[in-house]
């Protein structure tokens, strides 16, 4: 694969460039954005085309998240916090922590995502709403050329859907705030400071229900002052945008289509909505425990 080669050749270089040669780069995960530990200094670098990255947001909503204590993935503190590029990448620099346990108790999950909530509600930055993703989501199903796997009957029925969970969430008209974005299991590390979350790409503002359609079941019973009828809502609208981006011709997600597919049949059936965690497992071949 010539363009991931490319990529850890970029963040090695980097990290070389800044006295932190790395004699090895492990792929942690690769999709996106391709994640790398580079030993043996143990950095942690994200790495994306330039031009398809908000790397810049995410360092800069880093910082101020943790100066307001916010429990976050710390970045990088041996090199200064820029984002660096290097043929056509941009690359940033964190901190690697080795896992403290395999999971997060879900108790521990939701007091965590409250931490993070009531910092950001301390930060002023722009971001998008997220109604925005619905938007995205929307343009993959309604354009043939984008998605031209999906069937017509799945096309109108996941155009109606997300239109229609578009509607409902705003007639709440729920309070918004700075969110996560994607704050589910793989976006959350249990470290020996605490659980910590990573990666803001996909910051947004929303109601706190829209962060903790993401999270496991057991998390949201932990998290106080939750309307359930709008995490339901939220819970559908999570299954549907995702059902929409497996669809995208371009994506690379690991047996993509399959997961559509059996996003497309759990919206069909209805109630009671089953977390991302508890799909994944599902289409993986694990049932949830």
């Amino acid at each position: 694969m010539p363009e991931l080669t490319r990529a850890i050749a970029a963040a090695t270089s980097i990290a070389g460039s800044l006295d932190l040669p790395a004699e090895d780069a492990i792929v942690l995960h690769n999709s996106n954005k391709l994640a790398l530990r580079l030993t043996p200094y143990d950095v942690f670098a994200r790495v994306a085309p330039v031009g398809e990255e908000v790397a810049q947001f995410e360092v800069e909503l880093a910082q101020r998240l943790a100066e307001v204590g916010s429990p976050v993935a710390a970045l990088e503190p041996r090199v200064d916090p820029l984002v660096y590029t290097r043929d056509g990448f941009a690359v940033t620099l964190w901190t690697y922590y080795e896992p403290a346990t395999p999971q997060v108790a879900p108790a521990d999950y939701a007091k965590a995502l409250e931490q993070l909530h009531a910092g950001m509600r301390k930060v002023d930055l722009a971001s998008p709403h997220f109604s925005d993703r619905i938007s995205e989501a929307e343009q993959i199903v309604a354009d043939p050329k984008v998605s031209p796997e999906l069937p017509d009957a799945d096309r109108v029925f996941l155009g109606d859907r997300l239109r229609s969970l578009r509607r409902a969430i705003d007639e709440r008209g729920a309070e918004e705030q700075l969110l996560h974005g994607e704050p589910h299991p793989g976006n959350l590390l249990s470290t020996t400071y605490g659980p910590l979350f990573i990666d803001f790409e996909t910051c947004c503002r929303g109601p706190v229900e829209f962060d903790l359609a993401h999270a496991p079941v057991a998390v949201c019973a932990h998290y106080p002052g939750v309307d359930q009828e709008l995490l339901d809502d939220c819970r559908q609208l999570v299954l549907a945008m995702v059902a929409a981006w497996r669809w995208d011709v371009g994506d690379q997600f690991p047996n993509g289509r399959r997961f559509g597919q059996e996003l497309l049949r759990v919206l069909r059936e209805g109630p009671p909505w089953p977390t991302l965690d508890a799909m994944v497992r599902r289409v993986d071949g694990v049932q949830p425990t």
